[in-house]
């Protein structure tokens, strides 16, 4: 049975935060600026984003499953649709705002919806692919006329200032003992809010464009290489990385700021080019592409650092798709984790570009222990 995205839609809470004032939103740590932000920023040049946050308050204006409510709201398959239709509901995210129950559970309460199927997927970025993925297999095998899938995060919710437990003297020099580690610092000039939701059926819209989901392919090197990208815990010597249970109290894990999302930027610069030629060079040999077939390549990168070095990756793959048909909206919109393919495919969607006939070709990385996927969809 064929599988076609008949609506893209998204939520970005509040107003656009440009790069002078993210520390007012999300605040300084010890009240003294970071070390990291204008070296990060430089690198990522994303000239805006969104926050979940009242920039006057510092509340919160917006939950996860709230954020995500709204974005399948925005969903208009069809006149008169409403989420009360909703047979099968996938959502993905790396934030949920509880450890359990799931998240889809939650959104699920807050659209009020009648009984249905609710699948959650955990993650980082591939979280809303893997959800979308359920949702398709789940309508191709005829188990559900119709499914919304979900990827949001809130992201800030680990990034606030008064989110981290500081034991450095404040007056020290800043150079040489920063006031927060790297590792966790520079994901706070990284990460952002947001919400995107697909809705997903086995017939094609009767006016207009939909994208038939040819395939979705997910590779995972997860059995070969250490954890790189983590939070809810920390790196031993051998890497291994133990959970915040194995701390000796909650007070202990809030003292070493367990909960902190951070990264091993070495383990990233070293490996994510390697392992996404290798996902690229598998998916290329099983489905037969030619990267001249390709009309949009949609790349999820988290920052334009990585934009050049992803596409060596694709030249040494001998699978090149030139600058001038990608289609990424990371500088205005920020990096969404498992939010912002959805965004991306929302705006080319939406943008009046696509024509029948047209491949696309969507990439979304995930560094938290190194899974690519590829997902190839067709303009009908």
């Amino acid at each position: 049975m064929n599988v076609f995205i008949n609506d893209l839609a998204s939520f970005l809470p509040n107003d656009p935060v440009d790069n002078a004032h993210i520390e007012d939103v999300l605040g300084k740590v010890n009240a003294l600026p970071s070390k990291a932000k204008a070296i990060t920023l430089r690198s990522n040049r994303i000239k805006q984003r969104y926050y979940a946050i009242d920039p006057a308050t510092g509340a919160f204006t917006h939950n996860n499953a709230q954020l995500t409510a709204e974005a399948v709201r925005n969903l208009t398959p069809y006149k008169g649709f409403t989420p009360a239709e909703i047979e099968c509901l996938c959502c993905g995210t790396t934030s949920p705002d509880l450890l359990l129950p799931g998240h889809a559970l939650m959104v699920a309460g807050e659209l009020e919806l009648p009984p249905c199927d609710a699948v959650t997927t955990a993650g980082i970025c591939i979280a809303g692919m893997t959800a979308f993925k359920y949702a398709c297999m789940n309508v191709a095998a005829g188990l559900s006329k119709n499914a919304v899938a979900t990827g949001s995060e809130l992201a800030s919710s680990f990034l606030r200032a008064n989110y981290f437990a500081v034991s450095a003297d404040p007056e020290a020099d800043l150079e040489k003992k920063p006031i927060l580690a790297f590792d966790a610092d520079f994901l706070r000039w990284m990460l952002s809010d947001g919400a995107g939701a697909a809705f997903i059926g086995p017939e094609k819209n009767p006016d207009g464009i939909s994208l038939q989901v040819d395939w979705i392919e997910n590779v995972s090197f997860a059995g070969e290489l250490d954890t790189c990208m983590y939070a809810g815990g920390w790196q031993e010597d051998d890497g291994r990385v133990s959970g915040w249970r194995a701390a000796s109290s909650v007070t202990e894990a809030v003292r070493r700021n367990l909960l902190a999302v951070r990264q091993d930027v070495r383990l990233l610069g070293r490996e994510i080019v390697k392992t996404k030629t290798r996902a690229l060079e598998q998916v290329v040999a099983k489905h037969g592409l030619k990267a001249e077939d390709i009309d949009w390549y949609l790349p999820h990168y988290s920052s334009h650092y990585f934009r050049e070095k992803f596409y060596a990756g694709m030249q040494a793959a001998d699978f090149e798709i030139p600058y001038e048909k990608w289609f990424t909206n990371l500088y205005t919109t920020g990096n969404v984790g498992a939010a912002s393919i959805y965004l991306i495919m929302e705006d080319l969607f939406k943008s009046g570009e696509l024509k029948p006939g047209q491949r696309l070709l969507c990439f979304i990385p995930e560094s938290g222990r190194f899974s690519h996927c590829f997902m190839h969809l067709t303009v009908v």
